[in-house]
């Protein structure tokens, strides 16, 4: 007990004065039941609707902070509430340590944790000494002019929109530093016009005024929603967005990691189906709250805690690596490292890694990254509209968010836990994964293929498959159906072949096509059912 006050009096001593920023856990939501029982005050119908599809119950994290446990810690003296997380019932202050060390004794509060560990009344240890993220050199824009196929047709997602599949009907959240010019520049226009920018909400500053801040989550959005005609086509160009800040790129502080659990709480009361997300946290500009290579064991960090239980509500989170790779400390970061995120690293347009792609394993040695796409000379959007290429796990990260919510626009009854199944073994290195690629590049066109063919599709739809198909072209019924025609036209409309299913002849033949992409009708009494098919 000597030794513990002795160290308690010696924080104080050094931290009286200094701010420090910790977190406020509190021991348990009084009213929840009050919540559960009207879900909507809660969360969204959409929200409740994705939770429904996926089997995914209501539970306590669903459930508000109590407020009279915010009201408390707001009203202390010297203490600034900075960020909330009702799924780790707990708030991020900031305050002198004094301060801080106070709020335990307030009703409801279970503990405190630290951003500097060594304040966490236990003996302090050395520091690792970690450099700061220079966030000027995450994007090197080149202002080459071209194409985007090659990051598309890497992973075979230019197949997927030829069949008409681009996201429409999925929501996606985008985390990070902000907007600006999304709401006037040329190459966002398309989502302007379609109404498909939902919404979003600047974490840092606290308003709704999120086209601004700096514009590397313009480039990134860019990648999945951009469109100019034969110059850029995103991944998921018709998908829906919100578009949240949550990092200060002034500075590095674990309140970031805060506003990041904030917004993806948001994304699930909006309901959004994926977040995407380009930031990265190690080191920070305090040293004493800094992550090291011991901390990435997939749930520890805070934005990595926040990160898995958005995987729980049934949200698929995509993360960036980083781009350490060819740094002391090379291996991937917070939040990618979590346990149910899928962590993206860089490739250039040959499949080969990308020298700066951090690398695996996590410290407990998982497979990390999990998944790779282009990440150098990557097609986007510049803040001048113009399109040019830029490089880092930045828009790798988003490139293969984007291509997931057009293939769970195309299979829109599978979980997400069956998406990223999927999406994991149609990739390149599945059975060979190794550190620097995770389980490699994955072929949505393959995992399309095999979702359609082995998964539980709508019940209310035909499903047409393999697509693209060689010899062999299959028709699942739906339950409503007991027969059907199915008629392949070309692209100037003639008819070239015409064929009957049933349940117990589903399949027949399409040999004598030549290669190419055709048009289909499929029609069962009053159903109608019209499409894309492309002949190998």
């Amino acid at each position: 007990m000597k030794k513990i006050l002795l160290l308690l009096v010696t924080i104080l001593s050094f931290s009286a004065y200094a701010q420090e920023d910790a977190w406020v856990f509190f021991t348990g939501k009084p009213n929840a039941q009050t919540f559960l029982n009207s879900p909507l005050t809660m969360l969204s119908q959409r929200s409740l609707d994705r939770r429904s599809a996926q089997n995914i119950p209501l539970d306590i994290q669903d459930v508000p902070i109590h407020q009279a446990y915010i009201d408390q810690v707001t009203a202390a003296a010297g203490i600034t509430v900075k960020a909330k997380s009702r799924w780790l019932n707990c708030l991020h202050v900031r305050g002198t340590a004094v301060s801080i060390y106070a709020l335990a004794n307030l009703p409801g509060v279970d503990h405190l944790e630290f951003a500097d560990a060594s304040l966490n009344l236990r003996m302090p240890s050395s520091p690792a000494q970690i450099q700061p993220v220079n966030k000027s050199m995450e994007t090197l824009v080149t202002f080459n002019y071209g194409n985007s196929f090659n990051q598309i047709h890497m992973m075979n997602g230019d197949l997927l929109h030829q069949q008409n599949f681009t996201g429409a009907g999925k929501v996606v959240a985008v985390l990070d530093a902000g907007f600006p010019g999304v709401n006037t520049l040329n190459p966002f226009a398309r989502l302007r016009n379609n109404n498909l920018l939902l919404g979003g909400y600047d974490f840092v500053n606290k308003n709704t005024n999120f086209y601004t801040g700096d514009s590397h989550g313009t480039m990134v959005l860019s990648t999945m929603g951009g469109y100019v005609d034969t110059q850029l086509v995103g991944t998921a160009p018709d998908a829906k967005y919100y578009l949240y800040i949550t990092e200060d790129v002034n500075s590095e502080n674990p309140v970031e990691e805060s506003n990041w659990v904030e917004a993806a709480e948001m994304a699930d009361y909006v309901g959004a189906d994926i977040i995407t997300s380009s930031l990265g946290y190690f080191g920070f500009d305090n040293t004493n709250y800094g992550h090291t290579y011991a901390d990435m064991t997939g749930n520890k960090a805070f934005a990595s805690r926040g990160a898995n239980i958005a995987f729980t509500r049934g949200i698929i989170v995509v993360a960036s690596a980083g781009n350490e790779g060819a740094s002391t400390e090379p291996h991937v970061g917070v939040p990618a490292e979590a346990n149910n995120v899928l962590a993206i690293g860089a490739v250039r347009s040959n499949r080969n890694i990308a020298s700066f792609s951090s690398i695996g394993p996590s410290y407990d040695g998982r497979i990390k990254p999990d998944l790779m796409a282009q990440g150098q000379a990557s097609v986007l959007s510049t803040t001048s509209g113009n399109v040019g290429t830029a490089n880092g796990t930045s828009f790798s990260g988003p490139i293969l968010a984007g291509m997931i919510a057009t293939f769970w626009s195309a299979v829109p009854t599978l979980t997400n836990q069956e998406v990223v199944n999927y999406v994991k073994q149609s990739a390149d290195r599945y059975t060979a994964p190794n550190n620097q690629y995770g389980y490699g590049i994955p072929d949505f066109s393959a995992a399309l293929n095999t979702a359609l063919a082995v998964s539980s599709v709508s019940k209310d739809v035909f499903t047409v498959y393999p697509n693209p198909a060689s010899t062999q072209l299959s028709i699942q019924l739906p339950t409503t159906a007991q027969e059907a025609s199915i008629s392949i036209y070309t692209s100037v409309g003639q008819l070239v072949q015409r064929s009957t299913v049933n349940a117990a002849s589903s399949s027949f033949s399409i040999a004598q096509l030549p290669a190419g992409i055709y048009f289909y009708q499929i029609r069962s009494g009053a159903q109608l059912q019209a499409g894309k098919l492309i002949k190998n």
